[in-house]
């Protein structure tokens, strides 16, 4: 089961392997998924796309600080 955080009324959903981002987040989340090159941000725009950053972060803790941030900036 995935961990969510909320920040700025934005969930920040943390999946855990296996977790399909479909299944756990709507429009307007904010997705921290685990891969092995680190951990991707990935953001579900408010029609349903879906847009991450260029590349990983090394860390969660950094994950989620940019997670954070964008929650409050506002996704579209």
């Amino acid at each position: 089961m995935p961990t969510i955080v909320i920040h700025c009324q934005v969930n920040i959903v943390l999946l855990g392997a296996g977790e399909a981002l479909a299944r756990f987040c709507g429009p307007g989340d904010i997705a921290i998924v685990a891969a092995r090159d680190g951990w991707w941000i990935r953001f579900v725009n408010t029609d349903g796309s879906i847009d991450d950053y260029d590349e990983p972060y090394s860390s969660y803790q950094e994950a989620l600080w940019a997670a954070k941030a964008a929650a409050e900036f506002g996704l579209d």
